[in-house]
C-alpha cells in the first residue's frame, strides 16, 4: 500500500501539493516563541499523527533510493527522530551529529553563525569514511548554519553529502538557497511562509 503511494508521489503534482497541505495541517505553529520575533514550527504534533510520521519516512526512504544513499546523519534534536526511524526502516546505519560536548570523544567540530554569537556541533571522528554517500536529516530548514556545519562534518571524514532533507523549508529565511548555491541537493517536504 505504502509503496503505491509513494510511486503516485514521485509522480503527480497534484497529490504532492495535496500530501503538503495535509503534513502541514499536522505541524503546529507557536508565534512568538522562544523569543517574541519567531514563529516556532512544532513537529511533535506530525511526530503524534502515526499514519502522517509513516508518510513521512516514505518519502525520505524514496530519496535514499533516488541518490544511493548508504548512511543517514540526523542533526541533534528532532532530526534523530526522523533519522532513527528512517534508518529502521530502510536497515541503513544512522550517525548523530550533537551539540559540542554531548558526544564522547574522540570527535571533530564545526562552527557556524547564530544571530547573536556562534555555536558548534560534533560527529565522532570514525561516523563516517571514505565513498560513504549520507543524507543529512533535519526537521526544518532555516538559515542554513546548523545543516552548512553538518556538511561540513561529513566531508572532513571523507564521506559525501548525497543529499540534505528535511519536513519544512522556511524559504524567506533563505537556508536552501545557501545551501543549494554551495552545490549541495536539498530536499524539503513542505514550506512554510512567516505569515502562514
Amino acid at each position: 500500500m505504502y509503496r503505491i503511494w509513494i510511486d503516485s508521489f514521485r509522480h503527480s503534482g497534484s497529490l504532492v501539493d495535496h500530501m503538503n497541505d495535509e503534513l502541514k495541517s499536522r505541524i503546529r505553529t507557536v508565534r512568538g516563541w522562544p523569543i517574541p520575533e519567531v514563529n516556532f514550527r512544532d513537529i511533535s504534533t506530525l511526530f503524534e499523527d502515526a499514519k502522517s510520521f509513516r508518510k513521512v519516512v516514505e518519502i525520505f526512504e524514496s530519496k535514499i533510493e533516488e541518490y544511493g544513499v548508504n548512511r543517514i546523519v540526523g542533526i541533534d534534536a528532532r532530526g534523530f527522530i526522523l533519522a532513527g526511524a528512517v534508518a529502521a526502516k530502510t536497515g541503513l546505519p544512522m550517525v548523530m551529529i550533537r551539540k559540542k560536548g554531548k558526544l564522547p570523544p574522540k570527535t571533530i567540530e564545526a562552527s557556524y553563525t547564530l544571530e547573536y554569537g556562534t555555536a558548534a556541533v560534533e560527529i565522532r571522528e570514525d561516523a563516517c569514511k571514505q565513498g560513504d554517500k549520507v543524507m543529512i536529516l533535519d526537521d526544518l530548514i532555516a538559515t542554513g548554519g546548523t545543516l552548512g556545519a553538518a556538511t561540513e562534518l561529513v566531508e572532513k571524514l571523507g564521506a559525501s553529502v548525497s543529499l540534505i532533507a528535511a519536513v519544512i523549508d522556511l524559504p524567506e529565511l533563505k537556508g536552501t538557497e545557501k545551501l543549494t548555491s554551495s552545490g549541495y541537493e536539498v530536499f524539503s517536504i513542505c514550506e512554510f511562509m512567516e505569515d502562514e
